[in-house]
């Protein structure tokens, strides 16, 4: 590898929005996400509503499907 071109590796702290948080090697300081492998429906076998930003409401408006 080439020196002075790599951005420095770091350990990073992730944050999750349920609060957990883990610790990682990144080139970036500090992270946030909205959805982990802890509050993650797939990995919990738990239902969670996640907003998807009126994309069912939109379709429905397209197609003329309201009520």
């Amino acid at each position: 590898m080439k020196e002075g071109i790599h951005p420095p590796y770091q350990k990073t702290k992730i944050t999750c929005a349920c609060g957990t948080s883990y610790e990682v090697g990144s080139a970036k300081t500090d992270l946030k996400v909205e959805i982990c492998s802890n509050c993650h429906p797939f990995f919990t076998g738990k239902q969670k509503f996640v907003d998807t930003g009126g994309r069912v409401e939109r379709f429905k408006r397209k197609y003329g499907m309201e009520k």
